[in-house]
């Protein structure tokens, strides 16, 4: 999901650290510190003024070091705990270097009018009554394509938060439409790398997992849909009088031509291909710098003294292109890596904490604790939920979600003669999907930097992501479709 396959592999073969001297108080002292920091900054300083800008990334290092001194009144070395911030650190190198990438990619698509042509197309073909319903389905089909709901956020769902700005849609809308498609296709996705983790955690096959997803899957995503079309009917979009407006605005400042969809398409084609990630964007930034040149002198000659001066600054830094339209002006912005950094702090200052979390022995407590409750079928796969759930929020990384609570609750499972398809679902319904409903998540991260919209604004609408843990414990709940183990 995230694009790399190195933190897969490793992960895998992680060892999830246990502390006996820890108890589980002290295992939730840091993790009540960190939400009631993050509650009151959200709820009483107005979210950002309390430290400055990065008040998030400097509550998170303060959890870590709460964390920090309960690892030493436990007998845990500083040296451990270093080993395993490094390692988290380590794990997230390729994803940071694809944020930098991505911020490099809207900077060139604007000023070389991929972004303005996709804008241009789309408002003449994406129907303001369907625009909802089609983004999730657009988004799907080109993560299941791709197995990664990061590529499908960096390529078409810029493009769809064009447009339907474009359209007048709330922008928290339509990154829910996309964040909820692109994670139904990664979910379902044989190329996802979260897909093939989830049932080797649980030990059972690919296909095996992703035929028993489909169980709890295709009903939500449904009720998805149903969802999205109702709220299609009734936003109040733009009329055709101000589409109109829009377009003759985009047709005077750029040039646009269908010429332009060849660096997208290239890019998608690499992915398709099995091509790096790191290598698939490069590309997209490089042949957009050089359609920049082709296409659009005139956008370059007005943002810097020389045309490669102007790339430049679409790569590193902000970017703006003053058109006659003042909504225009605000879509066609972009931060370059620069607009990146405060992700990029978050994504760093969260894998302090859960590297700290980890290293003291404070995840693996709390999820034993949690198997404990289970004392029933239904309270097997409530506690799964629940650790998943909670893991994204503590150790702030989606990897972790799947890989510990499926290492802890495999055997319980089995006790039970229960499929271990029902634990690798379980894993995919509450681990991976809502990964993106944290904010300092390195998924929550991701997709809010990505597409300029907070998780704030698109949780309530990602009804995919939210609503699939309730579905599997309904599921769960009514016995519908709990698999046993075949009697050897």
């Amino acid at each position: 999901m995230q694009d790399e396959n190195l933190s897969k592999i490793d992960i895998e073969d992680q060892n999830i650290r246990d502390n006996k001297e820890l108890n589980i108080w002290e295992a939730m002292v840091p993790v009540i510190i960190l939400m009631g920091l993050l509650a009151y900054n959200i709820f009483f300083v107005d979210g950002q003024e309390w430290f400055g800008t990065y008040t998030n990334q400097i509550i998170l290092l303060l959890g870590g070091g709460v964390a920090m001194i309960g690892g030493f009144l436990n007998k845990v070395s500083f040296r451990v705990m270093l080993k395993e911030i490094w390692e988290n650190l380590r794990s997230v190198f390729v994803p940071i270097m694809i944020l930098f990438l991505v911020g490099a990619l809207a900077g060139t698509w604007l000023v070389s009018g991929i972004i303005p042509a996709m804008v241009y197309y789309g408002l003449q073909v994406l129907n303001p009554s369907i625009f909802l319903p089609a983004s999730v389905i657009i988004a799907a089909i080109i993560s299941i394509a791709t197995g990664s709901s990061w590529t499908t956020s960096a390529t078409v769902g810029i493009a769809l938060i064009g447009i339907g700005s474009a359209l007048g849609i709330p922008a928290g809308m339509i990154a829910g439409a996309v964040i909820s498609g692109a994670y139904f296709g990664d979910k379902m996705s044989p190329l996802s790398d979260t897909t093939n983790l989830a049932p080797a955690m649980a030990g059972t096959d690919l296909f095996t997992h992703i035929r028993y997803m489909t169980i709890t899957t295709v009903p939500t995503i449904i009720i998805t849909l149903i969802a999205f079309t109702f709220m299609s009917m009734t936003v109040d979009t733009k009329g055709s009088a101000d589409i109109s407006d829009f377009l003759a605005t985009i047709d005077s400042t750029f040039y646009i031509t269908p010429w332009l969809f060849t660096v997208p398409a290239v890019v998608i084609v690499l992915i398709l291909f099995k091509t790096k990630p790191l290598i698939a964007l490069a590309t997209g930034v490089i042949l957009a710098a050089i359609f920049a040149f082709v296409f659009q002198p005139n956008i370059l000659n007005s943002i810097a003294d020389s045309k490669l001066g102007a790339i430049t600054n679409a790569v590193l830094t902000d970017t703006s292109i003053i058109t006659d339209n003042e909504k225009l002006n605000d879509l066609f912005s972009s931060g370059g890596m620069n607009g990146m950094l405060w992700t990029i702090f978050l994504i760093c200052c969260a894998m302090v904490f859960g590297g700290v979390m980890d290293a003291i022995g404070a995840l693996a407590r709390i999820t034993k604790e949690l198997l404990k409750l289970a004392t029933s079928v239904f309270g097997l796969f409530a506690s799964t939920v629940v650790s998943c759930l909670g893991l994204n929020v503590i150790a702030s990384d989606q990897y972790l979600a799947l890989v510990i609570p499926g290492k802890m609750f495999k055997k319980a499972y089995e006790d039970r003669g229960l499929a271990p398809e029902n634990l690798s679902r379980t894993l995919e319904d509450s681990g991976t999907v809502t990964s993106v409903l944290i904010p300092w998540n390195t998924c929550g991260a991701y997709q809010s930097g990505v597409l300029g919209v907070g998780v704030g604004e698109y949780f309530i609408y990602a009804i995919f992501n939210w609503l699939s843990p309730f579905t599997t414990l309904f599921f769960a709940a009514l016995n519908i479709k709990i698999r046993q183990l075949k009697a050897k």
